[in-house]
């Protein structure tokens, strides 16, 4: 009898030590259990976690790609372990929903696309779970746009970039790019269009991006369309910023180009209103950076950007122009026009004159 009492005292005192070694191992191994697990279950998922501790660091293919994988909505946790195990991402369906099942993360794993691979572990798959926001956003800068307002979307864009750090990295001196040498910032070099940006992306790589799609799209040909306007690349774009804020509708951006190439090759002073918005900035009251219209008082703003005031192009670019506007300085028409004004039928059209008589003209009553 008093064997039998020892051997049932030594098995209670087994039971009682693994009721208190496994959930601590498990705990220091894995992290606590969920809270939303009685004693009992966190034991069990505790053993379960520990007898297949192996598993859960196990990469299936240490060396395979990323691949797209959807939790579909509504889906069962056991269901999603089951086809990541049946799609080779996983080495254990089991293993995995136990671990989601004893950290609470199966009441959390979002419905979305995935980006997966079988070199991550099941814990790192269990990770990436809780979010399905994609590795990559689609970042837009519109043709025109000026920095301040690349830097103003960047707040929804999913990247972690501040407007005032992209402001003032853009308009600080860069290298890397023939384009910028001599530049103290990258205005009208950021090339517009859709960009796919890591979502990680920090403000000198998304710099960087932009700046590259400009090097492809000016190509060799079209710089030396500018130089046959006697133009270097600079200036070029430079004019091309003043033409994409003037041109309301692209085909006439050619015309636009060739009034202000007319005039600079004849010594005028360009008077283009988009360099005189640019000198004065933000509009508080008209929440714009292009303040329209223009009073008499701001054409006399005092600004090296003030072409009313200051004799040829502006010191550096007013916007960042696009395919169109660069393709209208490279290939402009050919004109007798020195002088042109909006069409007043707010067609968003212009009307062209060559002397200032025919302007005064054309000008809306």
């Amino acid at each position: 009898m008093w064997r039998s009492l020892l051997a049932l005292l030594i098995i209670l005192g087994i039971v009682g030590l693994a009721a208190i070694l496994i959930p601590t191992m498990a705990a220091r191994n894995f992290g606590p259990p969920a809270d939303s697990l009685t004693w009992l279950e966190a034991f069990e998922y505790s053993a379960r976690l520990l007898w297949a501790d192996g598993l859960l660091t196990t990469r299936a293919e240490p060396s395979a790609p990323e691949e797209d994988f959807e939790v579909r909505a509504g889906e069962s946790i056991g269901s999603v372990c089951r086809r990541l195990e049946g799609q080779g991402l996983v080495v254990s369906a089991a293993a995995l929903r136990d671990y989601l099942i004893y950290t609470g993360r199966d009441t959390s794993v979002q419905a979305g696309e995935y980006k997966l691979s079988a070199a991550m572990s099941i814990i790192d798959i269990a990770g990436r779970m809780q979010d399905a926001t994609p590795t990559d956003v689609d970042f837009t800068v519109l043709s025109g746009w000026r920095i301040e307002e690349i830097a103003a979307a960047l707040p929804t864009s999913g990247l972690e970039i501040t407007p005032e750090e992209f402001s003032t990295a853009a308009r600080s001196p860069r290298s890397g790019f023939d384009f910028l040498q001599g530049s103290t910032t990258t205005e009208g070099f950021l090339y517009p269009g859709t960009y796919i940006v890591p979502r990680t992306a920090g403000t000198d790589d998304l710099i960087q991006i932009l700046l590259r799609g400009f090097a492809r799209h000016v190509d060799p040909a079209r710089q030396q369309g500018f130089a046959a306007q006697g133009l270097s690349t600079r200036e070029a774009v430079t004019l091309a910023s003043i033409i994409e804020r003037e041109a309301v509708h692209a085909d006439e951006a050619p015309l636009i180009a060739s009034v202000y190439l007319n005039r600079l090759h004849a010594g005028m002073k360009l008077d283009a209103d988009p360099t005189v918005q640019y000198a004065l900035g933000y509009n508080a009251s008209q929440q714009t950076w292009w303040t329209n219209p223009l009073s008499l008082d701001d054409l006399q703003v005092d600004s090296r950007y003030n072409t009313y005031r200051v004799q040829g192009l502006p010191p550096a670019p007013i916007s960042n122009p696009g395919a169109e506007a660069l393709e209208a300085v490279a290939s402009p028409a050919v004109s007798p026009y020195y002088f042109f004004s909006s069409a007043c039928n707010g067609s968003g059209n212009h009307v062209f004159a060559e002397t200032f008589e025919q302007h005064l003209a054309n000008l809306c009553p």
